[in-house]
């Protein structure tokens, strides 16, 4: 699994995953406190992720091991939406919170 951060939206009228209304996302890696690393992903949203929230990503073989996904031509899924982050007993990423 993958952090990553929702930085927008992917419309795509044809599609072949035979998925009814899913929501595509436009995520990018990030690290533990939230800051982006440059590197973007298209994802299919299970969960309805907001803008801006930081998000747990499942990708790969994984990401089609899912009862919306499953035997489904997707690479990576949305699977939850991130609260806090502890690292070493001291909190680097909590959600609508800034973090020095």
């Amino acid at each position: 699994m993958t952090l990553a951060r929702v930085v927008g939206t992917v419309v795509s009228a044809q599609r072949a995953d035979s998925i009814a209304n899913p929501v595509y996302l436009l995520v990018e890696r990030c690290n533990q406190h939230g800051a982006g690393k440059q590197d973007f992903l298209v994802a299919i949203d299970m969960m309805g992720a907001k803008h801006g929230e930081v998000v747990l990503l499942s990708t790969g073989s994984s990401a089609r091991q899912t009862e919306l996904t499953d035997d489904k031509p997707i690479d990576a899924v949305i699977i939850g939406i991130i609260e806090t982050i502890d690292e070493r007993s001291a909190v680097t990423y909590q959600k609508d919170r800034e973090i020095p």
